[in-house]
C-alpha cells in the first residue's frame, strides 16, 4: 500500500497495483480499476516514486521484464 492525501488533509492508503490512470485536471486524479475516482494532493511525480519504491519493496520489480 502507499499513501496519498486527499485533498482535505485525510491519509489514505491504496494499492497502487490497483491504479489504471492517473491524471491532472488541475488536480491529482487516480482512477482506480474498480471505476473509482480518488482525488490527492500528491503531484504525479511523488506517486509514481511511491509506487516505485513499493514494488523494489515487495519484489515485484525483479518479476519484470525489460
Amino acid at each position: 500500500m502507499i499513501e496519498v492525501n486527499r485533498l482535505d488533509g485525510t491519509i489514505y492508503w491504496i494499492n497502487p497495483h490497483m491504479i489504471e490512470t492517473m491524471e491532472t485536471n488541475p488536480d491529482v486524479t487516480l482512477t482506480m480499476l474498480s471505476g473509482k475516482k480518488i482525488v490527492i494532493k500528491n503531484p504525479p511525480d511523488e506517486v509514481i516514486e511511491k509506487i516505485v519504491a513499493y514494488r523494489k519493496k515487495i519484489g515485484a520489480d525483479a518479476q519484470e521484464v525489460l
